[in-house]
């Protein structure tokens, strides 16, 4: 997930180069990023080197959102421009005397205004994280890339835990941290990792670490035009870097690394590569929020955003809750705006207000409640208005699905629909979103299964962007765009390549192809996969794949072949560990016979305009 990102100043080496031309917009939600014109990205600081692989683009550097986040290894783009300074002789004398009045004035103002952040107690929470990272190599998924370093910032909370972003400890081999004024790194364990809303929770055990530590207070949802100050460990220097600006804007926005879509604030401070996971203040002195990633475009400057503090209470919550974080639930609906009144009274719709439901995830429990045509009005007795919005704070107004982040996994919601003219009320639980194709992995390390030098895995955004859209084909990156989890564990499994022995001549050149069936029996996942080849007695192992092609294996060659394939090409073991668990067929009888492929994007990140989204 991470990539290397090179300008006139800087030079980060990490897993995996990203090209893009400076005119065509990206969205970036990896772990470090390109620097190109318009992307959002993390902001932490990476140095040393890991496998690069060229051409790989990202899922959501196609989908033109503007982002890049700002997390540990992450360089971003390079300096701003600066306009040229008037020469003093165009201007009134008087002018520059009066000029030259305020400068003493206003440096003045900003050396007291040092002098107290200096001595400030908050600043001494926060720390400098130091993480070594070892990623996945999803296309030889038996192993994994070489290691590389990254810095980024955190803060302490209370109760022995520090709060970063999830970003900056991802596929983390250590972490450690140090203290402002402290020369001593000390060891940190990883508590919980939230990826959807990049947040994670830091341990750090030794008891010298927390002596004379004050943790910072959360306070409030900010307001517009509130002052708001970024105190993090960005690139330029080793010190506490600390920068001021002012809330620009609350609302629901995408959130790069987890592609979701949660509350954000965003602020005209500098942020820049190392400021993630630091925190920022208010005039109080209270933490308002998480710097975490910025927008970078040649049409704009200055756009940073942080997570608000409601986004890091739930996490915190959630946690709390299960010993685990669990993710935000969602509703699972594909929701289309009622702003046509010829549309409204098509469906029967009086009032000005309501969404349209176009599509129902088949694997949400909205699915067994709502049905397409279905016109939602109400969401826990709050009206939805017609554009998909919600009343917020005094005179505002804020996505639908605003509301839907406020509850937890398990929660139900109340939603008032109209049907066919007829109003009525249903309740659907609300559960995190289950993904054919998943933007993460869990657990770090990709399943894998050998069979006679034939390599499956499971199709995944971060294989997609090692193998690049090129070698994986179109029907699979249809497939990963418009195809929904038909039930629960679903997976589409690949052939990822076929390592070259004699068992297997004249397959050799096959690779990432979708595997269908096995002896005629539908794959559902890859834990199914290896169910049916262990307990296969036929004498030929048939798989069926995409575009009606088979591959025919004498079983008990395969089985022999094995252990001189693996010698062959120094792999451990022919499975993940993970495959070595008994299976269990959790499927309803079917479940899996609906049709998969959709005609709308399963994701908003690719909706070409916003008269349709996701809740």
């Amino acid at each position: 997930m991470a990539v290397a990102v090179v300008n006139c100043y800087f030079s980060v080496v990490t897993s995996t180069v990203k090209f893009r031309s400076a005119a065509q917009p990206c969205f970036s939600a990896s772990l470090w990023s390109s620097s190109s014109c318009h992307t959002l990205k993390p902001v932490c600081r990476s140095s040393g080197a890991s496998n690069s692989r060229k051409g790989d683009k990202s899922r959501s550097e196609k989908e033109g959102v503007a982002k890049k986040l700002i997390g540990n290894g992450d360089i971003g783009s390079g300096r701003g421009k600066k306009g040229p300074a008037q020469p003093a002789a165009y201007k009134p004398f008087g002018t520059q005397r009066k000029e030259k009045k305020e400068s003493v004035v206003d440096r003045k103002e900003k050396q007291v205004e040092a002098r107290n952040l200096q001595d400030a107690d908050f600043l001494n929470a926060v720390v400098k994280v130091y993480c070594t990272h070892t990623a996945p190599d999803y296309s030889l998924p038996w192993q994994k890339q070489r290691q590389f370093t990254s810095t980024g910032s955190a803060f302490m909370i209370g109760d022995g835990k520090l709060l970063t972003n999830a970003h900056c400890v991802e596929h983390y081999t250590q972490v450690k941290v140090k203290r402002r004024g402290d020369d001593t790194k000390y060891v940190a364990k990883v508590l919980a990792r939230g990826v959807d809303c990049d947040i994670a929770l830091l341990t750090v055990e030794s008891e010298e670490f927390w002596k004379g530590a004050e943790p910072l207070h959360f306070g409030s949802l900010p307001h517009l035009q509130e002052a708001v100050t970024v105190v993090g460990y960005p690139l330029g220097g080793d010190t506490i870097s600390v920068t001021k600006g002012v809330v620009s804007r609350i609302e629901v926005t995408s959130y790069a690394h987890g592609s979701s879509d949660l509350l954000g604030i965003q602020i005209d401070a500098a942020i820049n590569p190392g400021n993630s996971g630091g925190p920022a203040f208010n005039d109080q002195g209270e933490c308002i929020g998480v710097a975490f990633q910025v927008y970078r475009s040649e049409e704009a400057e200055n756009i940073g955003y942080v997570i608000p503090t409601t986004v890091v209470s739930h996490f915190l919550n959630d946690y709390e809750r299960n010993g685990k974080y669990t993710g935000f639930p969602c509703l699972g609906v594909m929701l289309q705006k009622l702003e046509n009144p010829a549309l409204r009274a098509c469906l029967k719709v009086e009032s000005i207000e309501g969404v349209l439901v176009r599509r129902v995830e088949p694997t949400c429990d909205a699915h067994n409640v709502l049905k397409e045509g279905d016109v939602i009005v109400s969401f826990d007795d709050v009206h939805v208005g017609c554009e998909g919005t919600v009343p917020f704070r005094s005179n505002e107004r804020i996505a639908f699905r605003y509301l839907i982040s406020q509850k937890f996994a398990g929660d139900v919601a109340d939603l008032g629909i109209i049907r066919a003219g007829e109003f009525m009320k249903v309740k659907a639980e609300l559960n995190p979103r289950v993904h054919l194709v998943p933007y993460h992995i869990d657990g770090g390390q990709p399943s894998y299964l050998i069979i006679a030098g034939l390599v499956f895995t499971p199709l995944s955004e971060p294989l997609i962007d090692e193998e690049c859209d090129d070698s994986i084909g179109l029907k699979l990156l249809a497939k990963a765009r418009y195809s929904l989890a038909r039930f629960k564990g679903e997976q589409i499994v690949i052939l990822s390549q076929v390592l070259a022995n004699e068992v297997n001549i004249g397959y050799e050149d096959m690779s990432n192809q979708q595997v269908l069936k096995l002896n005629g029996t539908p794959i559902k996942n890859i834990r199914h996969l290896a169910h049916l080849v262990d307990s296969c007695k036929h004498k030929y192992l048939v798989f069926e794949f995409e575009d009606n092609y088979i591959t025919v294996l004498e079983r008990e060659a395969a089985l022999a072949s094995s252990t001189s394939i693996l010698k062959d090409y120094g792999i451990p073991a022919e499975r993940s560990s993970d495959l070595l668990e008994p299976y269990i067929d959790s499927v309803v009888d079917g479940q899996a016979d609906q049709e998969d492929l959709g005609d709308s994007p399963v994701s908003n990140l690719e909706i070409g305009f916003d008269g349709l989204i996701w809740a």
